[in-house]
């Protein structure tokens, strides 16, 4: 009898992320961060690195070279003399790790260790070579160094690379998995390692990724809250857009449409002639968020792949350049620190919206059920205190979008006179998350608890379908009068799932296709 072939044992080990210096995206940063992949570092980028510390090293004993043979910032113009220059990187690491606050999450600080990986085999460090490999082994193992919050103003992370640096040396805990082999860090190495942004780069892209996630999301709850009130789906339709195409607009109406299975030409609704502004703005509120978001990415994915070090190794070429250290400020973030502050003003303005919605679903008049989706008990009040609670959390989400860029400092004796807070624009968007989860949590309780007392289900092969029959399998169906903290905290945990939902549709709304009306089992009137 012939034996039964046993299927193969799924690989569990995580992916493998290639480390070139040059290509690496935000969403692998995330995957380094969350321990869902590990790093190796490229061959060809290992080479550059060897060859830029070697650069460093012969420009160092020749010449006067920042950080290396002499001090920093005000420091800048004493020398270092040859016999202390052993002892120089220690008092370096040593002195600038004085970072303060809460020690930070292992996500951020491992999102740290991934940035500055990656920055380092761009080339340009003029760093030991063994020290990247330290990286990788750290992320491997799940290891990271304890930093704390607070020692950048956004003209590079040295308060919390220098804690690395430290940890790297030995005298500076780490935590999670093991560590890696202690590093002989010397007057070539300190500053080649602490001179980088990534601490703040990788917060960003963890910001980035979480509140994209996010702001999908909202869009199918804002599906739920459009099909509960009998909104029209003319705000959508492919000609408005068409006629003007701001490109982030048109293409969250083509997903709105896919979303509901509505055609690209609707026909006009019977009832109401225009939805409230939370349902027919949303293409116009969500589409800059998106453009942002777009922004935001190129942003990062030119920081995370640049040699932005002070200063700047260059080896020398075939074309008779002569190897140099080119000193500048390519480590000033203002660049980034925009598009952050771009980003969260746009994202509070989709959270703005999203209040909106809640407040229509609380109306008679749209819903054609009881005030605040109340039961039948008189004087219920249902779920008018989600208003207050989603108010309360926007409260925390516009404080959060005040521009960071605006700030202003002057450091180290005059010297270095200005600031961009880029660290304090990533932080402040890592912030954003959790008050924009519930803001959006309070609309999907209200939207799936409207939908349920109308009889109404969205089909099931839809995105809003499917986004309905997740958060119906997980939000309590009981109407009467009762604390609706663990609803919202559920909805809020669902955010992440539902913004997956329609990863696999084909383009059933997309335009000339004639969709449906997205519910079935009965009319989009009363139910």
């Amino acid at each position: 009898m012939p034996r039964r072939a046993v299927p193969p044992v799924p690989d569990r080990r995580p992916a493998l992320v290639v480390l070139d210096g040059q290509s690496l995206p935000v969403a692998d940063i995330v995957r380094l961060a969350d321990g869902t992949a590990r790093p190796v570092p490229g061959t060809g980028a290992m080479k550059r690195v060897e060859q830029s510390w070697h650069t460093a090293r012969e420009l160092a004993a020749s010449g006067r070279v920042y950080g290396r043979s002499t001090g920093v910032g005000a420091n800048r113009a004493e020398a270092v003399p040859s016999e202390a220059a052993a002892d120089h990187g220690l008092r370096l690491l040593r002195s600038h790790a004085g970072a303060v606050g809460h020690p930070l999450p292992a996500r951020e600080v491992r999102a740290m260790l991934a940035v500055r990986a990656n920055q380092l085999l761009a080339g340009g460090a003029g760093l030991r070579p063994t020290v990247v490999s330290a990286l990788c082994d750290a992320l491997a193992a799940g290891a990271h160094p304890v930093v704390n919050e607070f020692g950048s103003v956004g003209t590079g992370d040295i308060a919390a690379l220098s804690q690395l640096g430290l940890a790297l040396v030995g005298e500076h805990p780490w935590q999670g998995g093991r560590p890696p082999e202690a590093q002989p860090l010397d007057n070539n190495d300190a500053l080649a390692l602490i001179s980088s942004n990534a601490l703040t780069l990788g917060q960003a892209a963890l910001a980035l990724d979480e509140l994209g996630r996010l702001i999908a999301a909202t869009e199918l709850v804002a599906a739920l809250s459009l099909l509960a009130v009998d909104g029209s789906y003319e705000a959508y339709a492919e000609p408005v857009h068409a006629a003007r195409p701001h490109p982030g607009s048109y293409a969250v109406a083509t997903r709105m449409r896919r979303i509901l299975g509505a055609p690209g030409r609707p026909t006009p609704p019977l009832g109401r002639i225009q939805d409230p502004y939370g349902f027919r703005c949303l293409p116009q509120v969500h589409g800059p968020a998106r453009d942002a978001a777009d922004a935001l990415e190129r942003a990062l994915a030119v920081e995370i792949n640049s040699a932005a070090e002070n200063p700047l190794i260059c080896p020398g070429s075939d074309d008779d350049l002569a190897p140099a250290a080119y000193h500048h400020g390519g480590f000033y973030l203002a660049q980034l620190a925009l598009a952050l502050d771009h980003f969260r003003l746009a994202v509070v303005q989709t959270a703005r919206l999203s209040s909106s919605r809640l407040s229509a679903l609380n109306e008679p008049g749209l819903t054609r059920l009881r005030p605040f989706l109340a039961d039948a008990e008189p004087a219920s009040s249902g779920v008018m205190i989600l208003e207050y609670a989603a108010g309360a959390a926007l409260g925390d989400l516009r404080a959060f979008s005040a521009p960071a860029s605006l700030g202003h400092a002057v450091l180290s004796r005059g010297v270095e006179e200005q600031a961009s807070f880029a660290s304090l624009a990533a932080r402040q968007t890592l912030r954003a998350c959790e008050a924009y989860r519930l803001v959006v949590g309070c609309e999907l309780v209200a939207a799936v608890r409207a939908l349920r007392q109308r009889g109404l289900r969205p089909e099931a092969a839809l995105p809003v379908g499917r986004a309905f029959a997740l958060a119906e399998s997980v939000l309590d169906p009981e109407v009467a009068d009762r604390p609706l903290t663990e609803d919202v905290t559920a909805a809020a945990r669902l955010l992440d799932q539902l913004a997956t939902t329609d990863d696999d549709m084909s383009e059933t709304g997309s335009p000339g296709n004639s969709g449906s009306t997205g519910m079935t089992g009965t009319t989009r009137g009363i139910a």
